[in-house]
């Protein structure tokens, strides 16, 4: 990745540009680079920052949904960011909605794209076998309606990953916790407008999880895209680059009216 990752305080993070604040969570097996083509768009008119999780690092015993939550509250506090436009991918959406309700009012707007917090589906119904390299390979891939977006890269930073055994306990820790904590009770008291983008063909969290977030959330929309799966953002990065600007851009209108 071609953006500098900065360092202070124990925290990992990529800071561009000037503006309003994009604030880009990623997901469980997620990276930095996941939101790559929103911070080449968006950073010339936005400030976007994205942490590093620290989903490896954590103890085994706290490694879960409400520590990471508590993680973001901390990295903006640090940060001293208000006043955000919030943007989970996956884990990523299930953790913006978790410092929503914590935060409201320093929600500007929420972005979730194949967001889990109602159903999820993880890596296709299964974790990643250790040293099963085409395991992995294949469980990537099905995050992707395209199956040639699953870079050599990215299987084998995923594939890095499961090999290490304290790393898979705590994957499977968050995992778990993610799908115990279902939030179709929580989620109908969020008044931010949100954003709902997702893919028509996600195997991970299907369509009707998108419709049931908008449902639930009462100032959503919802837009699909279609030969899509679970990570819009890097398999059609101007589709959902320009569905984001104009949500943003309506949005603004909307406020100051």
């Amino acid at each position: 990745m071609k953006y500098k990752i900065k360092e202070e305080q124990g925290f990992k993070y990529i800071d561009e540009g000037e503006g309003e604040i994009l604030l880009l969570l990623h997901g469980l097996f997620g990276a930095l680079s996941n939101w790559e083509a929103v911070l080449d768009y968006f950073s010339t008119r936005y400030r976007v920052i994205i942490p590093m999780m620290p989903i490896y690092e954590m103890p085994v015993k706290s490694a879960n949904l409400k520590r990471l939550t508590d993680f973001i509250e901390e990295f903006v506090a640090f940060k001293q960011l208000s006043e955000l436009n919030l943007l989970g991918n996956s884990l990523g959406g299930h953790l913006a909605l978790l410092y929503t309700l914590r935060h409201e009012g320093n929600v500007k707007r929420m972005v979730l794209t194949g967001s889990s917090g109602l159903f999820e589906n993880s890596m296709g119904g299964s974790y990643p076998k250790r040293g099963s390299y085409n395991y992995v390979k294949e469980r990537v891939e099905y995050t992707f309606y395209n199956p040639k977006v699953a870079s050599k890269a990215l299987v084998d930073e995923v594939f890095e990953t499961t090999r290490s055994i304290p790393k898979c306990l705590r994957i499977v820790s968050i995992a778990k916790s993610a799908q115990r904590h279902n939030m179709a009770n929580e989620i109908t008291r969020i008044q931010v407008p949100t954003l709902l983008v997702w893919g028509l063909n996600d195997t991970i969290t299907p369509p009707i999880v998108g419709y049931e977030f908008n449902k639930l959330i009462p100032k959503s929309q919802l837009y699909f895209i279609d030969h899509c799966c679970h990570a819009p953002m890097m398999e059609h990065p101007e589709k959902f680059n320009k569905i984001l600007n104009k949500f943003l851009e309506n949005t603004i209108l909307q406020t100051t009216v």
